[in-house]
């Protein structure tokens, strides 16, 4: 498919591109958190939504982007979502959900899949967030700026995250 390959290519070039001042912030003084996912099922969504409810506890903002793919189900529409005919043939992601979410300046952006979605990748080389955090890909350093290891449940990664950036002074 033309499309992915296009795709393929702009993400390769906004990675090259993409020269914001990336770094950690203190978990206290982080104030933006970023989450993107793909929906895969129920236990998913209720993991996410447990993990924003934490961190706005902890006093933080938190803005939410999921990826629908199709003949998946939007649990109750909490989230803003983008999907693949939001794919141009050009390769260029076409919503307004997901340019506003990549040049939002988040603290930490979460992204919470333990397969890679090469959509989700464009956004993160368009990312304007300071510290991308994602699941360890040995092939896909480059987006990220802390990679957590992990097997298991998604719930555990989301843990993961979360306990790693807590620590950061």
């Amino acid at each position: 498919m033309f499309k992915m390959s296009f795709l393929q290519m702009r993400t390769n070039a906004a990675l090259k591109k993409n020269k914001f001042l990336r770094g950690s912030t203190p978990y206290k003084q982080a104030q933006s958190f970023g989450i993107i996912f793909s929906v895969e099922d129920k236990q998913k969504h209720d993991d996410i939504k447990e993990l924003v409810k934490t961190l706005e506890q902890d006093g933080k903002k938190v803005k939410v982007l999921e990826f629908l793919p199709k003949k998946k189900e939007n649990f109750e529409f909490l989230y803003d979502f983008f999907t693949i005919e939001n794919l141009t043939f050009w390769g260029r992601i076409d919503s307004q959900q997901a340019a506003r979410f990549s040049d939002t300046p988040f603290d930490y952006l979460y992204y919470i899949d333990r397969e890679s979605n090469p959509l989700i990748l464009n956004l993160l080389a368009h990312s304007r967030a300071k510290c991308r955090v994602g699941c360890f890909h040995e092939l896909e350093s480059a987006f990220y700026e802390l990679m957590i290891e992990y097997s298991g449940a998604t719930k555990t990664l989301i843990s993961n995250m979360y306990n790693y950036t807590k620590q950061l002074k």
